[in-house]
């Protein structure tokens, strides 16, 4: 077998991968992406970007607690707003909810119906006087 021959071979083997690699990535299901609507998303991210620097300026990052089957989420003061609970892995097990703490300061969610695992907890709430926050946590639950 000549060198021309071999050449011939391994073009073959890598065009046949090429083609198996687009057969594959045009059979799944899903895509990599988090966001269905990342396109209006970075429309917005001045007005997040803000909320999140607000956050910092007053001092109002909120604690995440794991205390045995109970997640507690402290706030510096009362709030309301959103809470939208992210699984990585998986998007059909995200969750949204709306709270409203009152005078306690502290919204408790039971973590028995989450999966072990890694979960980003992204808070967007608003304070008594008025002000606009938005907070991305990670916390790992065993």
């Amino acid at each position: 077998m000549n060198w021309g021959t071999k050449l011939i071979i391994g073009m073959l083997s890598f065009i046949v991968f090429i083609v198996i690699l687009g057969i594959i990535m045009m059979r799944s299901e899903t895509d990599a992406l988090i966001d269905t609507n990342y396109y209006e998303k970075g429309l917005k991210y001045d007005k997040e970007y803000l909320q999140k620097e607000q956050v910092i300026k007053d001092n109002a990052l909120p604690t995440i607690q794991l205390l045995g089957q109970d997640i507690h989420i402290t706030f510096k003061t009362e709030a309301s707003g959103s809470l939208r609970i992210i699984r990585m892995a998986k998007k059909s097990m995200d969750r949204h909810m709306d709270f409203n703490t009152g005078n306690n300061k502290t919204l408790v969610l039971r973590s028995h119906g989450l999966a072990k695992g890694q979960w980003k907890f992204i808070l967007q709430w608003k304070n008594s006087s008025g002000g606009a926050y938005l907070n991305e946590q990670e916390i790992l639950i065993p």
